[in-house]
């Protein structure tokens, strides 16, 4: 038994537990020392029996659940080159407010971008310090950097990403299928993951597009048709075939148009993972107001009867998780002013509101809270070899938590936004279920209802 300074007890009447499809009372006891869950009892325990336990260390959530950390696999943090845009310190912070203890950064839009290990060395660098979640990081497949790949994996980054149409950076541009064909014979075998930003541009825009109003969400969902991912993911899969030992994935997939493929491709055995994000289930395009460049993501939100095919393939797994691809800019490049879409800055910023969404969304559903966690925790720790240490309340896995009011309603502001850049096409929008508390092994890094981070510290690592 440890001894009670070196111990944490968190008890309460609603605690998501693997495997579980509901929360019920449970009693985890945590290391302060490892800051892992070293006992989980059933049932909800109380003070008396820790008679020597320091007040600081008892935590009775009563009420309210305590859910595994969200791991978010797909953000955009920006910094070094582009800090403007986002950072560490303001990207993390905004992910805890919202109950992720854990992000994959992408390797795209810093500069420079995590393409060689001399890069991936100024990233950590940077990071250094200012993280209040975990960090993980994940390279850049680009044209002739083959010979940093190994060199990359062996670093600690969790995979590699690539794009099959222009990045929107020029720093980070895309692979033709010469490249692909380098780098998927370089990354056979080695247990790493190729993640693909799915649209392949086959021919040009139709050219109504050209003439078409800029303010217009139609014009920019014109620009960027289904067909896109369709024919993304019908190389995908085909080059697949030559190299079946290496996992490959679907970044944030909006087509419904794409599911035949997927599901196709799933049952033939290939190793095809798929995300998509909270945009493209909480949003529609029908909805989207003129002039608001804030909603303008690539690919793009489509329309009402698209989102509803996306929530039945995550229900029936065709898709595996969500995540919220948090890609910010200054208001300069959103266009906010001019309200130009097509001429703004493709990205959404999300960090601190996806399980308020998806809760929001997903319980007009008929939604589970443990399906919900196991899509933005369990299968996004799996997706970033993350799982043995991550995703679940489990002994011996970090003390990972968010406490979580699930009828707390709220609207969000611009006030209420932790990112840099607090332009998000969620402002307004009225949302249920809020986060109380985050906790990152054993450690309070997030409270809501003490002034968020008054008095804490960035207690992140970088994994």
């Amino acid at each position: 038994m440890m001894p009670s300074s070196e111990l944490k007890v968190f008890t309460g009447k609603h605690v998501l537990l693997p495997d579980a499809e509901l929360p019920r009372p449970a009693t985890i006891e945590v290391s302060t020392t490892s800051g892992k869950i070293t006992a989980i009892h059933p049932g909800r325990r109380t003070r008396a029996l820790y008679p020597d336990l320091p007040d600081a260390n008892w935590s009775d959530v009563d009420e309210h659940f305590l859910l595994p950390g969200l791991v978010d696999a797909h953000v955009h943090l920006n910094e070094p080159g582009r800090t403007d845009w986002e950072g560490f310190w303001t990207g993390t912070r905004a992910a805890a407010s919202g109950g992720v203890t854990t992000v994959v950064d992408m390797p795209l839009n810093s500069i420079p971008p995590t393409t060689t290990i001399e890069n991936l060395a100024l990233k950590r660098e940077a990071a250094s310090g200012q993280c209040w979640t975990d960090v993980a990081f994940w390279g850049g497949v680009i044209p002739g950097n083959k010979d940093h790949l190994h060199p990359l994996i062996d670093a600690g980054v969790k995979g590699f990403k690539c794009f099959m149409i222009e990045s929107g950076v020029e720093e980070f541009p895309c692979v033709a299928e010469k490249d692909l064909h380098i780098a998927m014979s370089a990354l056979h075998g080695t247990g790493s993951v190729l993640l693909f930003h799915a649209e392949f541009e086959d021919s040009p825009a139709h050219p109504h597009v050209q003439t078409a109003d800029p303010t217009l969400y139609s014009t920019f969902l014109a620009s960027r048709p289904q067909t896109f991912e369709v024919d993304a993911i019908s190389r995908i899969t085909s080059l697949q075939k030559l190299y079946p030992d290496l996992r490959c994935h679907i970044v944030h997939l909006s087509a419904a148009h794409a599911l035949p493929l997927v599901r196709e491709a799933k049952a033939a055995g290939l190793k095809l993972t798929v995300e998509t994000c909270f945009h493209y289930l909480c949003l529609s395009a029908s909805s989207i107001p003129h002039g608001r460049p804030e909603f303008k993501c690539c690919p793009p939100i489509r329309d009402d009867a698209n989102r509803e095919a996306l929530w039945d393939a995550l229900s029936d797994e065709t898709i595996d998780f969500v995540v919220s691809d948090h890609s910010p800019c200054v208001a300069e490049l959103k266009k906010v002013d001019s309200g130009d879409i097509m001429g703004a800055w493709g990205g959404i910023s999300t960090l601190g509101l996806g399980l308020s969404l998806l809760w929001t969304e997903g319980s007009k559903r008929g939604i589970s809270i443990s399906k919900i966690l196991r899509w933005t925790s369990e299968q996004t720790a799996r997706h970033a070899g993350l799982d043995e240490t991550k995703g679940k309340l489990a002994v011996g896995y970090d003390a990972d938590f968010l406490v979580w009011d699930p009828e707390a309603e709220f609207t969000i502001t611009k006030e209420s936004l932790n990112f840099k850049n607090k332009l998000t096409p969620y402002e307004g929008k009225n949302l249920r279920g809020r986060t109380v508390q985050t906790i990152l092994r054993g450690r309070v890094i997030y409270d809501g209802a003490k002034g968020e981070f008054d008095g804490l510290k960035p207690t992140g690592m970088l994994l």
